[in-house]
C-alpha cells in the first residue's frame, strides 16, 4: 500500500475560494475551542479543533448571493453555535458539581468525593442539551449540522477512471 496523503477536502477548497479575508475570532469562540479536547485523526471522518478555527477565520462576502457562498457561511454559522455550545457544556457541569458540593458541605469530604465524578459527568450531557438550547443549534436543520461535521481534510484516493 502507497504512503497515504493528507489533502482539502472539497468544501475547504470552496471556503478557501470564496473567502475575502479573515475575520476575527471572539473571545466565546476561542475559549470553545480551547474547551476541545486534541484529535487523532485515523480517517479523517471529523473536523478538530485547529480546523474549526480555520473555518472560523475565514471571512465571506454578505452581499454576495451566490449559493456556494450561502453554503460557506452557513456552514460557519454551524460551526460557531457548536463551538460556542460547548462553553455552556462545561459551564453547566461546572456548575452543577459546585452546587453539589456546596449541597454535601454538612458532610465529610469523602462522600462529597463519591458524589463530585458522577455529577460532572451527568452535568455534560445536560450542558450539551442546554447549549444546544442557549445558542440555537437544537432549531438549526439536519443540513446544517452536516455542513458543519464535514471534515477539512481527506485521505487522496486518486479516481479510477
Amino acid at each position: 500500500m502507497a504512503a497515504s496523503i493528507v489533502v482539502p477536502s472539497d468544501i475547504t477548497l470552496l471556503e478557501n475560494k470564496f473567502s475575502i479575508g479573515n475575520r476575527k475570532v471572539g473571545l466565546f469562540e476561542r475559549l470553545g475551542l480551547l474547551g476541545m479536547s486534541p484529535m487523532l485523526h485515523i480517517h479523517y471522518s471529523k473536523m478538530d479543533p485547529g480546523d474549526m478555527k480555520t473555518v472560523l477565520s475565514k471571512k465571506f462576502d454578505e452581499e454576495d448571493a451566490r449559493p456556494e457562498v450561502a453554503i460557506c457561511r452557513t456552514r460557519q454559522e454551524a460551526v460557531r453555535k457548536q463551538v460556542v455550545a460547548h462553553n455552556i457544556m462545561w459551564g453547566t457541569a461546572g456548575t452543577m458539581t459546585g452546587l453539589v458540593w456546596w449541597s454535601f458541605r454538612r458532610y465529610n469530604y469523602q462522600s462529597r468525593l463519591v458524589a463530585l465524578p458522577f455529577i460532572f459527568y451527568g452535568g455534560t450531557f445536560v450542558g450539551r442539551v442546554v447549549g444546544d438550547i442557549v445558542t440555537g443549534r437544537n432549531a438549526e436543520f439536519a443540513r446544517d449540522r452536516f455542513l458543519a461535521s464535514l471534515p477539512a481534510k481527506i485521505y487522496y484516493s486518486p479516481s479510477e477512471s
